[in-house]
């Protein structure tokens, strides 16, 4: 029998060291990648069985990776390994397509245990996690955050590339169009959300999820 393939996505060095440390007896690892960006074009290179990625990543953040994700590998498992236990959350990663959601504080129990069963068409969070979720949701709805339903996909990742500190130039090489294109997603934002300042929108990034403090 092949040996499951895992694509790992975070960061920080030391983790994805001790996720390899972790998994590499057991599954074939195909890669490791720091950000957003360099993992859809791994994934789109590597056909991985799972990919085990983090929600803050730089470039492009987990969760908007995960929608792209299921394009560019539609049979892939994904598996979020995040120190966020807020259950707003693990519902935006199983919104995303997630067959798995750990806490970075238990993946050291967890991390074979939940590739082996999503692997095999199956579901893993972390215990006791999921049981927090249900009461949650039950009780308020889990409603979407607002720039879900504001903006495109392209001006999420926008957003997030402003609250990065990012230029206006950089942005455009990272997405791979031109500078005044980029001028042009921005200012729809702003009218969008209601914000005229870059002060204003790095503020709502950080609301929104999009990106961190």
């Amino acid at each position: 029998m092949n040996r499951v393939r895992v694509l790992l996505a975070d960061d920080h060095p030391m983790i994805l060291e001790g996720f390899r440390a972790a998994l590499s007896r057991e599954f074939d690892l195909v890669g490791a990648v720091r950000d957003g960006r360099a993992l859809l074009d791994a994934a789109g290179r590597l056909d991985p069985d799972v990919i085990l990625l983090d929600i803050s990543m730089p470039l492009l953040n987990g969760i908007d990776a995960a929608h792209q994700l299921k394009k560019v590998v539609p049979v892939a498992k994904l598996v979020f390994l995040t120190m966020h236990a807020n259950p707003i959350y693990l519902k935006a990663a199983l919104a995303a397509g997630a067959s798995g959601y750990i806490l970075k504080t238990c993946a050291s129990d967890e991390l074979a245990e939940a590739v082996r069963r999503v692997a095999l068409g199956g579901t893993y969070v972390t215990p006791g996690f999921g049981e927090v979720l249900v009461r949650r949701f039950a009780r308020d709805g889990g409603s979407p955050a607002r720039s879900e339903s504001l903006l495109t996909s392209r001006q999420r990742e926008i957003l997030q590339l402003v609250a990065e500190g990012r230029t206006a130039k950089e942005m455009a090489a990272i997405l791979n169009v031109t500078v005044q294109t980029v001028a042009f997603h921005k200012y729809h934002i702003m009218n969008k959300v209601g914000l005229r300042t870059t002060a204003e929108l790095t503020k709502f990034a950080i609301q929104e999820r999009l990106a961190e403090i």
